[in-house]
């Protein structure tokens, strides 16, 4: 198994980076590896998916604290099995100390190592594992939110056999070796007498029930892959890479477990007119210089429909206005942000003669106290050369 990267080095951030920072470094790396954004790129899809695990772990407070501690150890217990043991001991780790006193006192004796304690009930109920699927939207879309029909692929509980893996008109039958109750008893000679001990039976992996014939339709594994559509509302003010959870709708669980869940992470397309930043929208209008010099009602395009504005007399290229309560909804949450318009002074072209002849003349009776900034930059200039 490929050896994990740190987790602060795959959002490359620094091991005490705040909540803000680390949420700024996910947003610029899942952005990069986006599937959406590099199709067909399996290198880019496990760099995605490695900055979704790392942001998993390091966004979640007790999972980080562990993770500082113990690395991915603290947050993964199979990570690093059968390479080097429990926290990197070299093969020798305290699951090795719980077997020695398994052998001797049939079970840990209460020391802490292991031992019977950490078995897993086979029979038990085994939560579903959670499943993630990616969703393109537009822009508006992401701004108002829209009802958007997923489809789900996730381990289904096999119809045929209902979930036992026996063939159907079948059933599992008791294990003949352990006799139904999972375990079998181990006489050994060691250095201080016969110890028995009790140990998972191999025969049905401590089940206590084996299967004499196999379900053809999900080969005794009692699920099947399969897929199911479901209708979701995408909350209005999502934004780009933020995902929602749809709950119990990832793999059915086994034994009677709870189904696990559906991460759903949105993929907002960019909007030719408009720019988000957080809650806030940006949106640039030409207006005339006629316009500008002499003030105007303009109509602004907002994600509402059109609003009327004045643009006030004298108004300078760059000049952002501002529209409150006119951004994106906040998510789950009562308001919104606000649009910002820039105004963008356009220049005309080909000028006829006539009209280039009334801008001269109107150029040539204009002084310079119609113009700060240009005044102020050759007084800038005088003073300069004064020097």
């Amino acid at each position: 198994m490929a050896e994990k990267r740190d987790y602060y080095e795959v959002l490359g951030v620094e091991k005490g980076c705040s909540e803000d920072e680390l949420k700024k470094a996910y947003r610029r790396v899942a952005k990069q590896h986006h599937p959406d954004l590099n199709p067909d790129d399996k290198e880019a899809e496990t760099r995605f998916k490695e900055a979704n695990e790392a942001y998993e772990v390091l966004s979640d407070s007790q999972k980080r604290s562990r993770y500082d501690q113990f690395g991915h150890a603290g947050v993964d217990p199979s990570y690093g099995a059968g390479a080097g043991g429990a926290y990197g001991t070299g093969g020798f780790g305290f699951e090795d100390l719980g077997d020695i006193f398994d052998n001797f006192f049939g079970g840990g004796g209460g020391f802490g190592f292991g031992g019977s304690t950490r078995t897993r009930n086979p029979n038990g109920p085994i939560k579903g594992a959670d499943v993630r699927i990616n969703i393109p939207l537009e822009f508006m879309e992401a701004v108002k939110g829209v009802k958007k029909k997923i489809t789900v692929t996730q381990q289904q509980t096999c119809s045929e056999c209902g979930g036992n893996g026996a063939a159907k008109g079948t059933t599992p039958e008791s294990c003949s070796e352990c006799g139904g109750t999972g375990q079998v008893r181990v006489t050994q000679r060691t250095p201080i007498g016969t110890v028995q001990t009790a140990r998972t039976c191999p025969k049905c992996g401590g089940k206590g029930s084996v299967i004499k014939e196999s379900c053809k339709v999900c080969a005794g594994r009692g699920r099947v892959r399969g897929s199911k559509t479901l209708e979701v509302n995408v909350p209005a003010g999502i934004d780009d890479l933020q995902s929602f959870i749809l709950r119990g709708e990832g793999d059915q669980g086994m034994n009677n477990g709870p189904a696990g869940d559906c991460v759903v992470t949105v993929g907002v397309r960019p909007d030719p007119l408009y720019e988000r930043d957080g809650f806030d929208i940006w949106c640039d209008i030409p207006i005339t210089f006629a316009q500008a010099a002499l003030g105007d009602e303009i109509t602004v395009p907002t994600v509402d429909g059109k609003v009327a504005y004045t643009v006030p007399e004298g108004t300078q290229p760059g000049t952002v206005f501002r529209l409150r309560n006119k951004g994106v909804p906040y998510v789950n949450g009562r308001g919104r942000g606000d649009q910002y318009v820039r105004a963008a002074l356009e220049v005309p072209k080909n000028l006829s003669s006539k009209q280039k002849d009334a801008l001269r003349a109107f150029d040539d009776m204009m002084g310079e106290k119609n113009y700060d900034k240009r005044k102020s930059f050759f007084d800038k200039i005088k003073d300069a050369m004064n020097k």
